[in-house]
């Protein structure tokens, strides 16, 4: 190629070594590329929710943070008893108004929490534990242990001093195809499926309400832990012709890293290109 004021050849990698982006024209691009990635992570895999009260306890802490895999419910598979699940509120099991913010930072937090980098001010999420699936019994009596199918179950899990029904018992409770009986494992301080049953309709969570299985605990790094199902539930015999509230904030954590190793990776893009212009000359 030749200039206009020459007419002699300039090297073809020379012109296309300036014409290389900024570290300014490139943010904007790794931003968009990041934000894209965090909003189908959330979407599709992981998102990670914030616990803002004791009702698990002690399983999970007030400002834990925990994954969801939202992965495997799109491939057909359905809650099994025991494992932590979070669920879009069934219905007037969140006490309240929800949260209201407005003005610029009302629009700023919207924006935000769609890409998962902030919680919706309206969240109406809810983490709770699987007690029993469809077609399952449940025993839930004052002085007792709960029983699924009639088989008492052995719940370490619970909060220490909690007993396993005493302060709402339900008695027995057969539970619809396609619903959940769930439970909070701080049992004196968790208002699931049991007051529900009892005040405001029928207690049962959808299993189309289901966001996910909370997997892992995640942040701090002091509670790190997974969440895998008790040993208890394996001794839970099947029904016949069945198969095997306390709101959470919204996503922090994967979906954020996404964008805060953006900067990072352009500063090593740029200082790649530099070292490849030097070896050229």
């Amino acid at each position: 190629m030749q200039t206009e004021e020459t007419g002699a050849k300039e090297e073809p990698g020379r012109a296309r070594r300036g014409r290389k982006l900024t570290f300014w024209q490139e943010l904007p691009i790794l931003l968009v590329i990041a934000l894209l990635l965090s909003l189908g992570i959330k979407t599709f895999f992981v998102q990670a929710f914030s616990i803002p009260s004791g009702s698990m306890q002690q399983t999970l802490e007030l400002g834990d943070r925990v994954l969801v895999d939202k992965l495997t419910p799109w491939f057909g598979a359905e809650p099994e008893r025991g494992e932590v699940v979070v669920f879009r509120d069934p219905g007037g099991w969140l006490e309240g108004p929800p949260k209201e913010s407005g003005g610029f930072m009302g629009s700023v937090q919207k924006v935000l929490s769609t890409v998962g980098l902030m919680p919706s001010a309206d969240e109406k999420d809810l983490i709770k534990r699987v007690i029993a699936v469809g077609g399952d019994t449940v025993e839930c009596n004052a002085g007792s242990p709960v029983k699924v199918n009639g088989v008492a179950l052995d719940e370490p899990y619970i909060f220490p001093g909690s007993k396993p029904c005493d302060n709402d018992p339900v008695g027995t409770v057969t539970v619809p195809k396609g619903k959940l009986w769930v439970m909070g494992d701080h049992r004196n301080n968790s208002r699931d499926s049991r007051p529900h049953h009892n005040e405001t309709g029928d207690g049962f969570v959808p299993v189309d309400n289901v966001i996910g299985r909370a997997f892992v605990v995640a942040w701090p790094l002091s509670d790190w832990s997974t969440l895998p199902v008790p040993g208890t539930f394996d001794h839970v015999p099947d029904a016949p012709g069945g198969g095997s509230a306390s709101p959470v904030d919204g996503p922090a954590g994967p979906e954020a890293a996404a964008v805060a190793g953006v900067v990072p990776l352009a500063l090593w893009r740029r200082r790649r290109a530099r070292r490849g212009a030097a070896l050229a000359r």
